[in-house]
C-alpha cells in the first residue's frame, strides 16, 4: 500500500491539532497514513502515542528551532524532505491559509499539483480522486491530477470517520533553521484572549448569527447557546458588517468554511455567500420567524419562530438534559 503524507499541525499550546482526525482519516483512504510533524523537540511519548490512536502507521518527526516561528518554511522543508523518503502517493494539509501555502509551495518544488478545499477523497485503482463542493455548494465535482504528486488541501471537519488505530514508527530527522528571516518572526506564545470554546473551522458544533439578532447585545443569544452545547461560535457576512461580533467568526464565501457534525444558524436568512461557506455540514438547524428564508432550503430542521423565544427555551432544554 501507497504511503500518504499528512501534515499534522501543533497548536499554540503545543497540542496536536484536531485536524489530525480528519487528515489522517483522509490519507487511510488513499493509501498507508504516514503524520508529518513539525516541532522544535522531539515528540513526546503522549503524543506518538495519540498520534498512533488517530491511525498513523509511521511518523516522520521534522526537529527544527524555527518550528514556532510563524513561517511556513519549515513544515514545507519537512514535507519535501519526507516526500523524498517516502516517495508518497498524495500529500495532504488542511484547508487553511498556512495549509494553503505549504501545499503551493511543496508543489513548486516537487513538480506536484494542488488539489484545494477538498471534502472528500478515494482511491480509484490507484489515482486520487478529490471532491470538491462548488458553487455555494450546489454542485459536487471531481478532480484528479494528471501527472506529478498529488498535494490536497483538506477541508476542516468534512471528512468523517477516524483511520484504523496503529502502533506508529517515528523517524526523527534534524531540519535547519531558515536563514536571517527568521530571526525578526515572533514566536507564538500562549495569548490570554485566546477563546476557551473550539477553534470555528474544526468544530464539531457550531451556532452562528445573523442579522435577525438585531444588536450587538442580543449576540449573547448566540454565545449563551454555544456554551451549552460546547460550540464555536460564527456569523454571517450581515452580522459581522453590522458590527454584532468580530470579522474572524464569519462563515461563509468571503470567510471560513465550516463542516461540523451539527450546524446551527439563528436569524440568518441563508444567502448564497452565506450557504457556500456551512452547506456541507452534516446536519442543518435553522431558527427564523420568515419561513421563506433561503436558509430553509439547506436546513435538515428548521423552526420559524421568533429566536429570542425558541433559543432561550432550546437552552433551558440543553441545560436539562444536562444535568
Amino acid at each position: 500500500m501507497s504511503d500518504v503524507l499528512a501534515l499534522i499541525e501543533i497548536s499554540h499550546r503545543g497540542e496536536i491539532a484536531a485536524s489530525a482526525r480528519g487528515l489522517l482519516a483522509a490519507a487511510a483512504r488513499l493509501g498507508s497514513p504516514v503524520a508529518v510533524v513539525v516541532s522544535s523537540e522531539p515528540l513526546a511519548d503522549d503524543d506518538v502515542a495519540r498520534l498512533g490512536e488517530l491511525g498513523a502507521a509511521r511518523i516522520y518527526s521534522a526537529v527544527t528551532a524555527a518550528a514556532s516561528t510563524v513561517l511556513v518554511a519549515p513544515a514545507v522543508d519537512a514535507l519535501s524532505a519526507a516526500a523524498e523518503a517516502y516517495e508518497p502517493a498524495a500529500v495532504l494539509t488542511t484547508n487553511t491559509a498556512d495549509g494553503r501555502e505549504a501545499a503551493a509551495r511543496l508543489a513548486v518544488r516537487t513538480g506536484g499539483s494542488v488539489l484545494a478545499d477538498v471534502v472528500q477523497v478515494r482511491n480509484d485503482n490507484g489515482t486520487v480522486v478529490a471532491q470538491h463542493s462548488v458553487f455555494g455548494g450546489a454542485y459536487t465535482v471531481e478532480s484528479t491530477v494528471d501527472g506529478g504528486l498529488p498535494i490536497l488541501t483538506i477541508r476542516q471537519g468534512a471528512i468523517e470517520g477516524q483511520a484504523p488505530a496503529a502502533t506508529a514508527d517515528v523517524s526523527t530527522a534534524s531540519l535547519e533553521a531558515p536563514t536571517a528571516a527568521a530571526a525578526v518572526i515572533e514566536r507564538f506564545n500562549d495569548d490570554p484572549m485566546v477563546s476557551a470554546r473550539p477553534e470555528l473551522r474544526s468544530a464539531a458544533t457550531v451556532v452562528s448569527g445573523g442579522r435577525g439578532l438585531g444588536s450587538s447585545e442580543n449576540f449573547v443569544l448566540v454565545e449563551q447557546l454555544a456554551d451549552v452545547l460546547g460550540a464555536a461560535i460564527g456569523a454571517s457576512r450581515a452580522a459581522v458588517d453590522a458590527g454584532y461580533v468580530a470579522q474572524t467568526a464569519q462563515v461563509g464565501q468571503t470567510g471560513v468554511s465550516v463542516s461540523p457534525q451539527l450546524y446551527i444558524a439563528l436569524g440568518i436568512s441563508g444567502a448564497i455567500q452565506h450557504r457556500a461557506g456551512m452547506q456541507t455540514a452534516k446536519t442543518i438547524v435553522a431558527i427564523n420567524k420568515d419561513e421563506d428564508a433561503p436558509i430553509f432550503d439547506v436546513a435538515d430542521f428548521g423552526i420559524v419562530g421568533d429566536i429570542f423565544t425558541v433559543v432561550p427555551k432550546l437552552i433551558e432544554a440543553v441545560k436539562a438534559r444536562s444535568n
